[in-house]
């Protein structure tokens, strides 16, 4: 595997472990999308995240695409840069002239795009700002989109840890000893044996499985 097919492979990896892939819009990121906007003074402003074959917008502003092929996504080179990566003229950059995105709508002209950098140092997508015209953002603009794109990914952490937090309040509580299971009911707590705990969630079958029926059945034989 290449360094760059390993960097994808770790990427995508990682981008899975946040669960949120297709996922409903939240404020909290549209509303970081509508301040970069204002911030860049653009129309267009996006949470990008990038996985094996495409760019999905988790939060977006001014556009009604959800997603975009990865061959065609400006985000898929922004993402490979530690900075912000600035496109002042697309027409003028042989990397993108002729891009679907220039040639086409939404006739990108100006892109800059915030690496989402999260855990790990892996970055995952990019908080970008795009309009319909040639432009440059001034100092205080890139200072500014790095700021949200710093709350971006603050934000993808405190939903991974919420997440996580869920899964672990969804463990079973059991005794170390007799393997009974604690279980909270309008009457209090109580214990019941982990086969009951099992029946009482779902119904329960019995049989013999192989190792059972090797050692205790053709055994006694």
């Amino acid at each position: 595997m290449t360094g760059k097919a390993e960097d994808d492979f770790r990427r995508v990896k990682t981008l899975r472990l946040y669960e949120i892939m297709d996922t409903a819009a939240e404020k909290a990121f549209d509303d970081l999308t509508q301040l970069a906007a204002a911030i860049c003074e653009v129309p267009i402003s996006l949470v990008s995240l990038v996985d094996d074959h495409r760019q999905w917008f988790k939060s977006r502003k001014g556009l009604e695409a959800t997603e975009t092929p990865k061959e065609h996504a400006f985000c898929a080179h922004a993402i490979r840069q530690d900075e912000i990566m600035v496109v002042p003229d697309t027409v003028l950059d042989p990397r993108f002239a002729q891009n679907p995105l220039v040639t086409g709508m939404p006739k990108i002209r100006f892109y800059a795009g915030a690496p989402l950098k999260v855990a790990k140092g892996v970055t995952i997508g990019t908080l970008c700002v795009i309009d319909r015209r040639p432009r440059e953002l001034t100092d205080a603009q890139i200072r500014g989109l790095g700021v949200l794109r710093d709350a971006v990914v603050t934000q993808l952490e405190l939903r991974r840890a919420a997440a996580d937090v869920k899964a672990l309040q969804g463990l079973v509580s059991m005794c170390a000893w007799c393997r009974s299971v604690r279980t909270e009911t309008a009457d209090g707590v109580t214990w019941q044996p982990l086969h009951q705990y099992v029946a009482d969630l779902a119904p329960v079958t019995h049989g013999i499985c192989p190792t059972c029926n090797n050692e205790f059945l053709l055994g006694d034989q």
